[in-house]
């Protein structure tokens, strides 16, 4: 392996001081409820209305600004997540076993009850949020879901946005940024109950009240800045891949850019036509910091290297530009999204195809995949049996439970094995 071009990539990890911060307001959140949401929401967005949830008819006339051709394709998109989320949910069977004579086990997929999902404005206000969050939720059975999404910045909503949200299937809209934002769905102010679930995106104010909320409802994943990878061999095009790898460097300036590549000559190529297309990108402000300070490129010797490579990144999105994909494809293992082939983009994944774009960065896709929906269901096991097998588990039972020393334990086995025995 060799480096071409070296850069860093900042893991998100806990900052004490962005810690520190969401500790204090969250304990004032909690003691003094929406006051301390007005306070914040005042001091942070200038956004100061008479109520924060959207009435019906302020949601009506939100919409009614949208133009038709952003209704349809957002129709569009929406129709794409809500038949992955039914294909994906035919996936997830109940089970029900005879395991021994007389001894039943089962488990049951469970909806949540309630979800929270938070839709990210901030630089770029990215509606597409809105369904990669909700529309899974209502799939799996959620009865309520509430959605927060921040204000432009002084004056008000984005209408996009309200008609994302509403189509997609919220019940409650806020017009509420930032970790006031997560207090509310996850306290229970203003009103509503306390959400099970909190879902979505943020910056690194939402992702650390998330961490901290954990436990007393549940989270989707924790994410830091966005991720993508690129591998390519010769039969890859440098425009393609340079374009793709500035697409995701618009971000933020800590996005993560990765390109692994298998000669020399394709490697500077890329990097010339990155920079001759950064001289004209309208984000460049954005995207040429993050190119400059994490874009990394690396040669590489195989394809066993770009994989070993590539899995140890484990990057958020992960796109193929080469030509034996099944390879690759039966061989990587870590990825939040794989994209096979030069034909599609993350940003389809992102904005338009059906699967989720809320992923598992900062090398989380180790040990998890992202947003899809089975993270909103609980699988619950349930088991019962006869009588005659509960003397046989009884008896086996009690011997386990005398080797711990659990002996109430013991004697709940115990006076079944009798019980059923003398009824014999």
């Amino acid at each position: 392996m060799k480096v071409i071009k070296p850069g860093g990539h900042r893991l998100f990890e806990q900052d004490p001081e962005t810690a520190s911060v969401v500790s204090k307001m969250l304990l004032d959140l909690e003691k003094n409820g929406m006051d301390a949401v007005r306070k914040y929401s005042q001091q942070f967005d200038q956004w100061d209305p008479p109520s924060f949830r959207l009435s019906e008819s302020e949601i009506q006339q939100g919409i009614a600004k949208v133009s038709d051709r952003a209704i349809r394709d957002t129709d569009y998109c929406q129709g794409n997540v809500r038949s992955f989320a039914e294909a994906q949910l035919k996936t997830l069977l109940p089970l029900e076993v005879e395991i021994r004579p007389g001894v039943i086990l089962g488990h049951r997929h469970i909806p949540v009850n309630s979800v929270g999902s938070y839709i990210p404005g901030g630089r770029y206000p990215m509606f597409g949020s809105a369904q990669m969050s909700i529309i899974p939720a209502r799939v799996a059975g959620v009865k309520r879901v509430v959605a927060c999404t921040p204000p432009v910045k002084g004056s008000g909503y984005f209408p996009a946005t309200i008609n994302a949200i509403k189509k997609a299937g919220a019940d409650f809209i806020y017009t509420l940024g930032g970790v006031p934002a997560l207090a509310l769905m996850a306290f229970g102010l203003d009103g509503m109950d306390p959400v099970d679930v909190l879902c979505g995106a943020g910056n690194r104010f939402v992702a650390e009240a998330k961490r901290q909320l954990f436990g007393r409802c549940g989270i989707d994943l924790l994410a830091g800045p966005t991720e993508i990878l690129i591998v390519a061999d010769d039969s890859a095009d440098p425009v393609l891949v340079a374009c793709d790898l500035l697409g995701q460097a618009e971000h933020d300036p800590n996005s993560g850019i990765c390109l692994i590549c298998m000669s020399e000559g394709f490697a500077k190529q890329t990097i010339q036509e990155a920079e001759k297309q950064l001289a004209v990108l309208p984000t460049r402000d954005v995207a040429s910091l993050s190119w400059r300070d994490n874009g990394i490129v690396y040669l590489v010797e195989s394809e066993e290297e770009a994989i070993r490579i590539s899995d140890d990144y484990a990057p958020e999105h992960l796109e193929l530009h080469v030509r034996d994909r099944d390879k690759y494809f039966d061989r990587l293992t870590n990825y939040g999204s794989l994209f096979i082939g030069e034909e599609t983009t993350v940003a389809y994944g992102d904005k338009t195809i059906g699967t989720n774009h809320i992923l598992p960065t900062s090398r989380a896709a180790r040990y998890t995949g992202g947003v899809w929906v089975g993270k909103f269901l609980k699988t619950c096991t349930y088991q019962h049996m006869t009588a005659k097998a509960s003397i046989e588990t009884g008896e086996v039972t009690e011997r386990q439970c005398e080797l711990e020393n659990m002996l109430a334990h013991a004697i709940t086995a115990r006076v079944r094995v009798d019980r059923y025995s003398r009824a014999k």
